[in-house]
């Protein structure tokens, strides 16, 4: 048996912070959430303002969601990975759905998600995450049914 190369281990543990999030998601844990960011995340997500700055933001955008949202499943599908010696990058799609509040199912919608991440004392972590979906250039408005 081949030991993983210190590239494949870095990937292997930035797949399982990924794989925090959507756990953290279900079971509605922002502390969980927390620990997966850096202090100073910066994030660049579909809700305003332009940018959310620090932990404390990014924790606010998921306790919004939350707070609409009874039951949670965030999906992650196609995520690539790029790990140098302690900055990393990858990219995916991901779906927010669940079921609201009101008891009405939300089926989501795909957004492309990018990561930016740092090796702080030997942890991966996010620092910047951006989140999007395509424009359509001649109605100003985003594209949001379509699907990977």
């Amino acid at each position: 048996m081949t030991m993983p190369t210190q590239r494949e281990a870095d990937e292997a543990q930035i797949r399982r912070q990924i794989d925090k999030i959507v756990e953290a998601l279900r079971d509605k844990d922002l502390e969980g959430l927390n620990a997966v960011y850096t202090a100073e995340v910066v994030s660049f997500d579909v809700e305003p303002p332009l940018q959310h700055l620090g932990i404390a933001a990014k924790a606010r955008n998921w306790a919004n969601v939350f707070a609409f949202f009874e039951t949670v499943t965030y999906e992650i599908r196609d995520l690539s990975l790029t790990a140098g010696e302690d900055v990393a990058f990858g990219h995916a799609f991901a779906r927010l759905s669940g079921t609201l509040k009101t008891g009405t199912a939300a089926a989501g919608m795909w957004v492309r998600v990018t990561y930016g991440l740092r090796k702080i004392d030997g942890i991966w972590l996010i620092a910047h995450d951006q989140v999007s979906v395509p424009l359509d250039i001649v109605s100003g408005k985003g594209v949001t049914d379509l699907q990977p």
